[in-house]
């Protein structure tokens, strides 16, 4: 059974290391310095930007996070070692029926994560040649049909 809450402020150092590993896992795309570039923005600039929910497992460990903001799925991060066993789902659950997310954006060479998305619903409404940080990875953006 998983359990979702808000991460306290000192658990957000979890919160990065699920990140990188995620990332490692499935943004192969990206090279090794942008994520250098990226990891601290975690704390100062991206993870205060948004709603956290973590999902844990009975002994509290967190497995995934999720960002929202105003109906958008900002960042979805799932542990690797858990990867395929429905946390990304519940997580994604609980924003589309407890938060109200109707859409989110994912790399398009992260054609793993495109297909999670689908499955949930979202349909390609658009495409973006660069991502948010002006960089040469195209986004999608995905909307609930």
């Amino acid at each position: 059974m998983l359990i979702l809450d808000t991460p306290a402020d000192t658990e957000l150092p979890v919160l990065e290391e699920i990140w990188e590993a995620a990332v490692r896992a499935t943004h192969h795309f990206l090279p090794a310095t942008d994520l250098q570039v990226i990891k601290p923005l975690l704390r100062t600039q991206y993870f205060p930007a948004v709603h956290l929910t973590c999902a844990r497992d009975e002994s509290g460990r967190i497995l995934g996070f999720l960002g929202t903001r105003e109906g958008m799925v900002e960042m979805l991060f799932v542990d690797p070692a858990c990867h395929g066993q429905g946390v990304g789902t519940r997580l994604m659950r609980h924003a589309i029926d407890e938060l109200g997310a109707t859409r989110v954006d994912v790399n398009e060479q992260n054609p793993q994560a495109v297909v999670f998305y689908q499955r949930l619903g979202f349909l390609v409404t658009g495409r973006s040649r660069l991502d948010g940080g002006g960089r040469p990875f195209p986004i999608l953006h995905l909307s609930l049909g």
